[in-house]
């Protein structure tokens, strides 16, 4: 065989098959799943802020590691991870985001500025300079940027919801200017939307004191001497009729003891009652988060709504 660069279309198929070696068929479309770890999206006050990206692809695609070009464009899943606020653990999620990334998505999972270091609309500010990096940067990561969806659990769920909602192109919390953070959907699955109700949060003992995680990333506020902050930070006290959302879907485990479920039937009523489209799934049993949650049967519930919202 001569030794040359071969393209793969010219490069001689082995034949010579040993007697009772297996052969198993392939089509080309079989897709697997590149992880791209820590990639810088932003410095804000000082802090530097990354995703972690996941790329699916088949040998029919010809990806190409590294490349400033792929030669696809496909939907693009951003996801918040959770963390009351708090300073996340970003690869928790990795493993099922995956999942999504199978059925075609390139999923993004976004760092935010925590409680700690920022106060809120810090972390939805975040999600969206997110966002306008991976649209800046489609043609790198093989994303379509005219197919984004925003998604988060927990107080992921809450940034993504913001993260949506934030009117801020125009100021310089956008790190991008002329990049538009605009998504197609919405994913909140059994988000922190609201801190109105006092046992919204049922085993946080100082519900909405300084020291909560609502408190603290309200500026370690004391939201029940400041019920206008409150009223801030919880996402359907801040919507109404005029207000510019893509189409949302919701998951809740009707068992949650961290986030109380009526906070997303609250957030759904509020969106119908506003003229908004919305879908609110019950997942019967479920606490906070958990694998009931990324079920074959829920993939394909997020996958159809996101191919909706693409239409």
């Amino acid at each position: 065989m001569e030794v040359k660069q071969w393209t793969y279309a010219d490069f001689p198929e082995f034949t010579e098959i040993p007697e009772g070696a297996g052969v198993i068929e392939t089509t080309g479309d079989e897709v697997g799943v590149n992880y791209f770890h820590d990639i810088e999206y932003a410095e804000a006050d000082g802090h530097k802020l990354h995703l972690q990206i996941l790329i699916p692809a088949s040998r029919n695609d010809g990806f190409l590691p590294f490349a400033e070009k792929q030669p696809f464009a496909r939907p693009c899943f951003v996801f918040v991870q959770g963390s009351a606020w708090m300073q996340q653990y970003v690869y928790a999620k990795v493993a099922q985001v995956a999942k999504l990334a199978q059925k075609g998505y390139v999923c993004a999972i976004v760092e935010y500025r925590h409680s700690g270091i920022a106060s809120f609309p810090a972390q939805a500010v975040d999600a969206r300079n997110a966002v306008r990096f991976l649209r800046k940067n489609a043609a790198r990561f093989g994303i379509d940027p005219a197919r984004m969806i925003l998604a988060g659990d927990s107080s992921g769920g809450h940034t993504a919801m913001w993260g949506a909602m934030l009117q801020d192109d125009h100021t310089d919390d956008n790190l991008y200017p002329g990049v538009s953070a605009r998504v197609c959907g919405i994913v909140n699955y059994y988000g922190s939307t609201s801190v109105m109700a006092p046992d919204s949060n049922p085993q946080t003992v100082n519900h909405c004191l300084p020291d909560s995680p609502e408190g603290m990333v309200m500026g370690r506020q004391d939201l029940l001497a400041h019920p206008e902050l409150a009223r801030a930070l919880s996402v359907e006290c801040n919507i109404d009729a005029q207000t510019d959302l893509p189409p949302v879907l919701i998951f809740h485990g009707t068992k949650d003891r961290t986030v109380n479920c009526t906070g997303s039937a609250i957030l759904y009523e509020r969106l119908k009652e506003t003229g908004h489209e919305v879908s609110f799934y019950l997942v019967k049993g479920a606490d906070h988060g958990g694998p009931e949650f990324w079920t074959d049967q829920v993939i394909d519930l997020v996958d159809h709504f996101c191919r909706k919202c693409f239409e």
